[in-house]
């Protein structure tokens, strides 16, 4: 506690001082009012700039600042006017000023852009600053720009949280699937690129509910662009290898589209350019990645914590479609609609060796595996977005065709070598529908939202032979599980907005109903035919779940404050019956579950923020059922009948400081974020002789906690073309667990400190150069004091020795340790490119894996079951890529 009091002190120690505020009006001689006129709030005698205005088209100003320094010099730019100083006090006035009129004879004109600007809440880039000869997309170059990240998924964070849209000339064409575009959209076709902070997606609620994210908006350079990227490649490998990517866009006034064909089998998952990276806002409905419900697989081989293209053995087709049209001439109402298809084969090989120290004994698995998906995804979207209504309505069609293979071997001291075969099918079909509408009401505004789901999940697990399962005391050859689940959910609600100067008020009802039926059975086949087991190997749960709730939200919005609350109470409603397996429970109780954000803006660059929620989470049907499930031929699950249904609460609250400023071209946040769980029923697995688990679910309270503090600091320096960032992270938790009938606490503390660095100051080399290093130290009466550490880098350098000429090195290096056993795993690759610069085309040649490095090793010294590693990788390969531009 009383670092957390310490923390918060430090962070808001800077808004302790008095906030004043200078406005007023800017004319020339002539009393005409002078736009675009800089005001500058400075030190005294010094030339450091404390805030900052920009006049509008009345000449109006306002500077609002924080400083403790009693006497400030005020400075007026303006063109074509003589500049204009006045030491004024550290106190709020209204200061008036008529400018002298300056003529100046100008010999030469250099006219040179400001790489970064900032008016109002929109943040400015200019790409030409921060861009490298290698770059050609629009993601190589926002990973240069200070406050911005791009994962490798493509989803962008701006100041460590991720954007809620992404725009192309100010349209949203793929509704938080942006990520094709962002990494195949060439840097050429944009002008420059907007960051709109604190951005309200639903123009009726701008000014009026505020929002704590940011979204991105892309200027292209034309109002009507064709463009987009390609890629043909084929490379010598075991198998042979080749890939092809074909993404060509338009985006117009009226109309935009991207079509996206990817296929390769050199290690690169593209089937996930069509998950959803950002959801928007609630009032906009709900949408989300559809998925299926897999209860039950067969055994798969762990992947490594590398970059994909190192050991992913793929075979992938995807094919999408986005496209949006506005459908009426004021260009209020948009139709969009997307379509999307993944045919996908992956090939994985890994072996285990691992001890359990609750039976000292020491069994090897190996696993050889075959995944399979096939699905098929539509969808369509009308929606109205004015400010005078908003109309949204969001219509999802989802199926696959899955199913995954497995070869599973593993000998133990005790039982010796066991060896199956493991098959799974898992069809899945998903509707969903979501509306939502604002419609204004007077003063006020009336927002109706419905959500539906549908879902069918049925899944059939099969191995060979029946005693591998080493659980049921049978004649069996071959085992079936099988698994059926129809989900169907409703959420509707209605609410009336109204407003009282900067407040606004909105109360809501509603009611969610979640509705699950769960068939399961067990099956054995022999040479007498197919047989069932006992009614414990089965289930046949009905679970719903219905709340009726009220809430308020309460939102306040001024030039400096920002508040989004809400304060609900929940009627909830749970009930799971099953008589097959004695299963009759009921849950009804009332909670109350407010969450609130505020933020305060200051001395023009600074933010402070504030956040806190209280949640209550009870039982799902996943921890409800009680007929034994095998979920893989190694792990059973079970719920006893007479375990209640869980109930959990959750707390978390956590204070935040902003700093962007970008005059100059300095970034930072500091965080502490701690929450709190508590739960009556906890999980407790039992590990058996030869590795097999065992779940139960038991009537326990238990708790947890966590406490993080991070920090993040990025620059720019634009005389040296360098881009630097660092951050650093502090985890402490404390969990109960329950394990081998043992109840225990686990406490872990982990440390991160990340580096980021670009620089592209001489003409024939840049540099990108990454790292982050760890520090876990985790402590268990199982296992006693454990720790470890992880280190990855990755470097890359590219030489431009001749025009149009680039020679690429790139090194990865992934590090882990735990006491005094380490493994070190660096990659290199090498790649020459040749640019014919006339057609804007790229020729290609990239060594990859250049050391062959076949498999990945890792120890991990689990408190029960301490396990070394070994995952096949991809050998060494040689591509050759021809990459261009549509236009």
């Amino acid at each position: 506690m009383k670092n957390l009091l310490l923390f918060l002190f430090l962070s808001f120690s800077g808004i302790l001082f008095a906030q004043n505020t200078i406005s007023g009006k800017i004319t020339d001689s002539d009393g005409q009012p002078i736009p675009s006129a800089s005001v500058t709030v400075e030190e005294a005698g010094k030339d450091a700039i404390i805030a900052y205005s920009i006049t509008n088209s009345k000449g109006e100003y306002k500077v609002t600042f924080t400083t403790a320094v009693p006497n400030l010099d005020l400075k007026i730019k303006a063109f074509n006017q003589k500049p204009f100083l006045k030491s004024v006090s550290n106190s709020t006035q209204t200061s008036n000023f008529s400018l002298e009129s300056q003529a100046t004879e100008i010999k030469e004109v250099k006219i040179k852009t400001r790489m970064i600007t900032k008016k109002g809440d929109t943040i400015s880039y200019d790409l030409k600053a921060f861009e490298n000869k290698s770059d050609r997309s629009l993601a190589d170059v926002l990973k240069k720009i200070p406050g911005i990240e791009v994962n490798p998924d493509g989803s962008v964070l701006y100041q460590g949280e991720p954007i809620n849209k992404f725009y192309v000339n100010g349209k949203d064409l793929m509704e938080g699937a942006y990520g094709s575009i962002n990494n195949a959209l060439p840097k050429d076709a944009v002008q420059k690129v907007e960051v709109l902070e604190n951005h309200q997606p639903v123009k009726i609620l701008q000014d009026k509910v505020p929002s704590q994210n940011a979204a991105l908006n892309v200027v292209l350079k034309k109002s009507v662009t064709m463009t987009g990227r390609g890629e043909v490649g084929a490379g010598f490998a075991d198998p042979f290898a080749y890939n092809v990517k074909l993404t060509p866009m338009f985006f117009g006034q009226k109309v935009q589209y991207v079509v996206n064909y990817k296929t390769n089998n050199n290690g690169e998952s593209v089937e996930n350019d069509g998950n959803l990276l950002s959801f928007g806002n609630r009032f906009e409905g709900r949408r989300g990645n559809v998925s299926q419900n897999n209860w039950i697989g067969v055994e798969k081989a762990d992947t490594p914590n590398l970059p994909e293209k190192r050991y992913l053995f793929n075979n992938v087709h995807y094919l999408a479609a986005n496209f949006l049209t506005n459908i009426d001439k004021d260009k209020q109402w948009e139709l969009k609609g997307n379509a999307s298809y993944t045919n996908n084969a992956i090939s994985r090989d890994y072996l285990e060796q691992t001890t359990n120290l609750q039976t000292n004994t020491a069994f090897a698995t190996t696993i050889s595996n075959k995944l399979y998906t096939d699905k098929l995804k539509g969808e369509l979207i009308f929606t109205k977005n004015a400010k005078k209504g908003f109309f949204k309505n969001t219509t999802t069609f989802s199926q696959f065709w899955n199913g995954d293979r497995a070869e599973v071997s593993r000998n133990s001291q005790r039982v010796g070598l066991q060896a199956a075969s493991e098959s799974v099918n898992s069809p899945t079909s998903s509707f969903q529908n979501s509306l939502s509408t604002i419609i204004p009401w007077k003063e006020k505004m009336v927002n109706l939202m419905s959500y539906i789901n549908y879902q069918d999940d049925a899944q059939s697990l099969e191995f060979t032979p029946a005693s591998y399962a080493n659980v049921f005391p049978t004649n069996a050859d071959k085992l079936q599980q099988d698994f059926k689940l129809k989900t169907f959910e409703a959420n509707h609600s209605v609410n009336l907005g109204f407003s009282a100067k900067n407040w606004t008020f909105t109360p809501e009802v509603g009611f969610d109903y979640n509705y699950n039926l769960l068939n399961t059975q067990l099956l054995g086949y022999n040479n007498k035919g197919l047989f069932g087991f006992p009614s414990t190997y089965t289930n046949d749960l009905k679970f719903t779940t219905a709340k009726p709730y009220a809430q308020l939200g309460v939102n306040y919005k001024s030039d400096s404050w920002q508040l989004y609350s809400n304060f609900p109470v929940n009627f909830n409603s749970i009930k799971a019956d099953d008589p097959r397996t004695n299963v009759s429970k009921d849950l009804n109780k009332v909670t109350f579950e407010p969450n609130a954000f505020a933020q305060y803006s200051f001395a023009s660059f600074w933010k402070a923020s504030f956040f806190g929620n209280l949640n209550y989470n009870f039982g799902s049907i996943q921890d409800t059922y009680a007929g034994y499930l095998l979920t893989n031929p190694n792990f059973i699950n079970a719920v006893a009948a007479n375990t209640p249904i869980s109930e959990s609460i959750s707390k978390s609250a956590g204070p935040r400081i902003e700093y962007r400023n970008p005059l100059n071209n300095l970034f930072f946040n500091i965080r502490y974020n701690y929450s709190t769980n508590k739960s009556n029923v906890i999980a407790t697995p039992l590990v058996d002789a030869i590795g097999r688990i065992i779940t139960n679910y038991i009537e326990q309270d238990n708790s947890s906690t966590s406490n993080n503090e991070s920090v993040e600091v990025g620059k720019y320096f634009p005389k040296f073309k360098t881009n630097a960032s660092i951050n650093a992270s502090n985890n402490k938790s404390l969990s109960d667990q329950f394990q081998n009938n043992l109840f225990y606490k686990s406490e872990r503390n982990s440390q991160n400190v990340g580096f980021k660095f670009n620089n592209a100051y001489f003409s024939w080399v840049s540099v990108d150069f990454n790292f982050t290093k760890s520090w876990t130290d985790q402590n268990t009466i199982l296992g006693g004091n454990i720790k470890s550490t992880g280190y990855n880098h990755n470097l890359t350098t590219a030489f431009y020795p001749l025009e149009n000429n680039i020679i690429t090195f790139n090194w990865d290096q992934i590090n882990s340790g735990q006491g005094n056993i380490n493994y070190k795993n660096p990659f290199y690759d090498i790649a020459y490119q040749y640019t014919w610069a006339k057609k804007k085309i790229d020729f290609e040649v990239k060594w990859l894996n250049i050391a062959n490095r076949k498999v990945f090793e890792r120890f991990d010294n689990n408190p029960t079951l301490p396990s070394f590693t070994r995952i096949q990788l991809r050998p060494t390969q040689v591509m050759f890529t021809v990459k261009f531009n549509f236009k």
